[in-house]
């Protein structure tokens, strides 16, 4: 007997949820229970009175899986829609790192000419030092840090991945 193993494919879902205590770790222990993994996590309030929240997840899963997931979360009883954007058509998604590299010499130079080459912001200066703000898709931000290694890099805080649909509709 041979079992073929489905394709796994990354997928960005946004889930409006109440904001209530506990949601979120209900969420990840949905995932996590399956055995899979979150890549991306990021949640924000939506409504002026702070009732709604907006969760979004960036995970990698077959198309079974993933079916199964999105089911399962519709049937949470505070969890009031779940949007697969990745399936529901073109969507913007950006991410937002900031970088601390050495900043001494050439590396100084260099630090400074790749950051305005990725248009990374500095928004801390020393004289040994710099932190940079980059934002974009996720593989501009992996580039950049990449090449940051190679000049100095001493730490990274990213944010996750943030997405909307685009056009008029919302998700």
């Amino acid at each position: 007997m041979h079992i073929r193993e489905e394709q796994r494919e990354r997928h960005t879902l946004a889930v409006l949820v109440d904001n209530e205590p506990g949601i979120l770790a209900r969420i990840a222990g949905l995932f996590s229970g399956r055995g899979y993994n979150i890549e991306s996590l990021t949640v924000t309030d939506v409504s002026e009175d702070e009732a709604v929240s907006r969760i979004t997840i960036v995970t990698s899963a077959s198309p079974t899986t993933l079916e199964q997931v999105i089911a399962q979360l519709d049937r949470l009883v505070p969890v009031h829609k779940v949007v697969d954007l990745t399936a529901a058509g073109p969507h913007v998604e950006r991410e937002l790192a900031l970088v601390k590299v050495k900043g001494t010499g050439d590396h100084r130079i260099e630090a400074l000419r790749l950051a305005d080459v990725y248009r990374a912001r500095v928004v801390d200066a020393t004289t040994t030092s710099f932190v940079f703000e980059v934002t974009g898709g996720t593989e501009k931000i992996d580039k950049f840090v990449e090449l940051m290694r190679e000049v100095g890099l001493i730490e990274v805080a990213r944010t996750g991945i943030v997405a909307i649909a685009r056009g008029i509709e919302a998700a």
